[in-house]
């Protein structure tokens, strides 16, 4: 991260371009655990009723939305291509219109953007120092891998945008909040820095346990949702009577063996399937640390979801199923236990559990019971190049495990040796409690990006903190409609509290908004530094497989943009330079293939919060995704430099 934010000049803001309109939808503030649908308005609740179904608006995005990822706390020099010269790869095309000031507010008739001369209009990122160790095989990690380091909350004012998006808004009806806008003097930013370090510690005093974000993923039936019901068991989330009725329904059902997925899978559809549809969320604690726990589904179709949970996580838990022939489908071509280790390393999950799951089964245990070690390690060393292929490191990334999630062996207490008597590392609980959490600066600009909302005494939004500390009272902006709020009530898990730090899952009461002006994907930010919203961006790609009919990606293609919780219909309008992954040299093409890293510009049709990656990393990774599948994964390089806020 640079030492300083960018400085950008300051221009009087005007909110008549691209306001976004938010979907109706609520949920039951009472749940303990809710249940998140990226594709739909609302959450859940897993234990509670569900609320009462509104209508939203006809949306034309196909995929579901999905959060953003989490900030990688490796500590290795990142592998990225200079940006430096984007001048000398220019697209033959029309010049870029950008209009003045005085006509931001006129609609346009074209939803891209032409790239020529655009250049000059961009902020350039400081060129990280590149290697020429990479190979084709890892240029994942060049994505995904960074070493971030923390921002300094400079004085920076942020102008409004002078690039159009494709359909103008008419005026908010807050129209004095440009006057609300707050800039900081040297003495103020050293006075509000000593309050927020004096809150940061405070919150320490009270409990000085870290906050981590956990996600399940997998292949369909590794036994994610298991896992996760067996923890909330073991750690006293669910008594014996709710177990034993689990137990009830399950056998009803002829499916005995999933009554601990039910704890997860809580509506019908998914119990009568035996598949995670929707991402499950429920909270458990250990005497170190306190986890959110996220259960993503496995199967294809919900891979959107799936993303929904992986951008939220800290840590990540890759299910694989032991059970003969069970590892071997979902490993193959085409299985999700590849695409979700891929999306899961470029959505911020730096360190990978493997749970090597269903161990007790009848195909991997011998005649005397024993867990079969023979299966154990071939599994992992079929899995490690490949996750090394990911961008995690095998010594310092990854740790493997056996478990049984039915049985809850090697989960909170270790598994019995006469069963595993060659197994010699710690339980899945040891395992999380030792993993490092993200470093977060308390003195960051606030970030939180909304991926739910609610009415509840005002309006309600859920999100999870990215940057900062946000305290009760504090003025922020709803990006990027840029709308004056006040926080007057924040609930950390259940509690309600007086303030918070990054990497907590929040739900802030807020003052001055109607709850329909709040949408997913919105940013609630600091005032006195807000975040960018803008309608196209330069970055760097890593191409997957592309589709049979479309292999070749040029200007023009289009796909589906998933960056943070904001989910949006986008267009590649130039192919500025394709890299070279052990060089890095740059050179002008009219289109690429697939397994290849390049440069481009994207735009979208409606205003998008987002950061340059090496700002806020939450913020600046994204993925594409064309029919259902994801076709490529990058990371933010350059924004307009009259990038709105």
């Amino acid at each position: 991260m640079a030492d300083s934010w960018e400085d950008i000049d300051e221009q009087p803001h005007a909110q008549a371009s691209a306001e976004r309109k938010a979907p109706a939808g609520g949920l039951n503030p009472n749940a303990s655990s809710f249940n998140f649908n990226p594709s739909a308005s609302t959450f859940t609740p897993s234990f509670a009723p569900k609320p009462q179904a509104t209508t939203a608006p006809a949306q034309p995005i196909q995929e579901s939305s999905a959060p953003s990822g989490t900030q990688s706390h490796e500590q290795q020099q990142p592998h990225y291509a200079d940006t430096n010269g984007f001048a000398d790869h220019k697209q033959d095309a029309q010049p870029m219109q950008v209009d003045p000031p005085s006509e931001r507010d006129t609609p346009v008739t074209s939803a891209s953007t032409p790239a020529q001369h655009a250049d000059e209009h961009m902020q350039e990122a400081d060129a990280p120092s590149a290697t020429a160790e990479s190979s084709v095989e890892s240029v994942t990690a060049d994505v995904a891998d960074m070493k971030v380091s923390k921002p300094s909350p400079s004085s920076s004012n942020l102008a409004p945008d002078t690039s159009t998006s494709a359909a103008a808004a008419p005026a908010h009806k807050h129209d004095d909040m440009e006057q609300e806008e707050e800039t900081e003097t040297a003495e103020d930013r050293a006075k509000r820095e000593a309050e927020l370090s004096k809150i940061y510690a405070d919150l320490a005093k009270e409990d000085d346990r870290e906050h981590m974000n956990i996600v399940f993923i997998g292949h369909v039936d590794a036994g994610k949702s298991t896992i996760g019901g067996q923890i909330l068991y073991l750690t006293g989330g669910v008594d014996e009577r709710t177990i034993q009725k689990y137990e009830k329904e399950a056998k009803e059902k002829n499916r005995e063996s999933w009554y601990m997925a039910y704890i997860m899978d809580t509506n019908e559809e998914e119990r009568a399937k035996g598949k995670t549809v929707e991402v499950g969320r429920a909270h458990f604690e250990t005497k170190k640390k306190r986890y959110t726990v996220l259960d993503a589904p496995g199967h294809k179709n919900y891979v959107p979801n799936m993303i929904g949970g992986a951008a939220q996580a800290d840590v990540g838990v890759l299910v694989i199923a032991a059970r003969k022939g069970e590892f071997e489908t979902g490993f193959e071509r085409g299985g999700q236990t590849r695409e979700h280790a891929q999306l899961a390393k470029t959505l911020g999950v730096a360190k990978l559990i493997v749970a090597i799951n269903k161990m007790d089964d009848e195909s991997t245990t011998g005649p005397d019971g024993l867990w079969s070690e023979e299966r154990y390690t071939d599994i992992k060393e079929k899995l490690t190049p490949f996750l090394r292929s990911c961008g995690y490191n095998p010594k310092k990334d990854l740790v493997f495990l056996p478990i049984s999630g039915l049985l809850g062996d090697n989960i909170q207490k270790a598994v019995d040796p006469k069963k595993c008597p060659w197994y010699r590392g710690g339980t899945l609980f040891e395992i999380l409690d030792a993993t490092d959490p993200l470093p977060r600066d308390p003195l960051s600009p606030f970030r939180m990006s909304i991926i739910d909302k609610y009415k509840d005494m005002g309006a309600i939004a859920m999100g999870k903190s990215e940057a900062g500390i946000v305290r009760k009272g504090d003025k922020l902006f709803l990006m990027p409609n840029k709308v004056p709020v006040t926080v007057t009530t924040i609930y950390r898990d259940d509690n309600e509290v007086q303030a918070a730090k990054g990497g907590e899952n929040l739900r802030l009461r807020l003052g001055g908004v109607d709850e329909d002006e709040v949408s997913p994907g919105f940013v609630l930010c600091s005032r006195h530094l807000p975040v960018p919203a803008v309608t196209y961006f330069d970055a760097q790609l890593h191409l997957l497989d592309l589709l049979e009919h479309k292999s070749l990606f040029s200007a023009g293609y289009k796909a589906i943009l998933h960056i943070h919780a904001a989910v949006e219909e986008c267009e590649i309008t130039a192919l500025l330079a394709q890299i070279d992954p052990k060089t890095k040299q740059k050179k002008k093409v009219k289109f690429v293939k697939g397994n290849t890293l390049a440069m481009a510009r994207i735009q979208v049709e409606k205003l998008i919060c987002v950061e340059k990656f090496e700002n806020v990393p939450q913020l600046g990774r994204f993925t594409l995704r064309d029919e259902g599948r994801t076709i490529a994964i990058g990371k933010i390089e350059r924004l307009p430099k009259s990038a709105k806020a």
